[in-house]
């Protein structure tokens, strides 16, 4: 049995190549949205956050013998937590991670700190696309009235977003993927003066975004990935399948 971290649209297409092989596996998700798109590819779709020893539990319990990792980027206290429970009790440990598409000329910071003091070095309104989850950390640093914060169209998220401050007109709900044309009348439309986002790859429209503002000359902030030394690590979901399978 495999246990398979979702919450990107890659672990969506892990799910359909275990399901083309007739691998039984259960899909971890967080949000009640990764749920809903999990339970179109999954029969068995679990949803939380789970600890190092919520994971031990849960694969002693469903005998999981082989975990794929295909969390976010950025979600990196998932991944250690993984890590270290496949570690503990002596499980298959696999990890696919999209591959950087960073470039010497870009502007990378790697902490959200940091790229705050960087975009309080320009004027006019700060666009925010790393999603909703880091934006109480956002708020430390940055006034909160410059803030536009671009997000995932859900009543969940919204209402978070709200209840942090932000009013109606710098929340930006609207659901991806983002083409650079569409990047470069949202950056317009919002008066954005300086853009921070993460670096979520190909599958994310991180170059969509740095394109966009390249054209516009609106600064494109980039926070950087955690550097983590993951074992088994792939960029090739064809390659990671046939490691499981093998």
């Amino acid at each position: 049995m495999i246990l398979l971290l979702g919450g990107t649209s890659d672990s969506l297409k892990i799910a359909e190549e275990l399901n083309k092989g007739h691998q039984d596996f259960y899909l971890s998700v967080v949000s009640d949205y990764g749920e809903s798109l999990a339970a179109a590819m999954a029969k068995q779709v679990i949803k939380g956050r789970l600890t190092t020893a919520e994971m031990i539990d849960f694969i002693e319990k469903y005998q999981i013998t082989e975990m794929i990792d295909a969390t976010h980027p950025y979600a990196v206290e998932v991944s250690k937590n993984a890590m270290l429970a496949c570690a503990q009790i002596g499980r298959k440990y696999y990890r696919f991670e999209r591959p950087s598409l960073i470039s010497e000329d870009m502007l990378t910071v790697d902490s959200v700190k940091a790229a705050c003091e960087k975009a309080l070095e320009y004027s006019g309104k700060i666009y925010l696309t790393t999603g909703s989850k880091t934006l109480q950390e956002f708020l430390r640093y940055l006034p909160k009235e410059r803030i536009i914060v671009r997000v995932l169209p859900t009543v969940e998220v919204v209402t978070s977003i709200e209840k942090q401050g932000l009013s109606t007109d710098q929340i930006e709900a609207i659901k991806g993927p983002f083409s650079k044309a569409l990047n470069r009348e949202l950056l317009i439309h919002n008066q954005a003066g300086v853009m921070i986002t993460k670096e979520s790859g190909q599958a994310g429209g991180f170059l969509e975004k740095v394109e966009a503002c390249n054209e516009l000359a609106v600064p494109c902030i980039v926070l950087t990935r955690e550097q983590i030394n993951y074992p088994n690590k792939f960029s090739s979901i064809k390659e990671l399948i046939d490691q499981v399978k093998g």
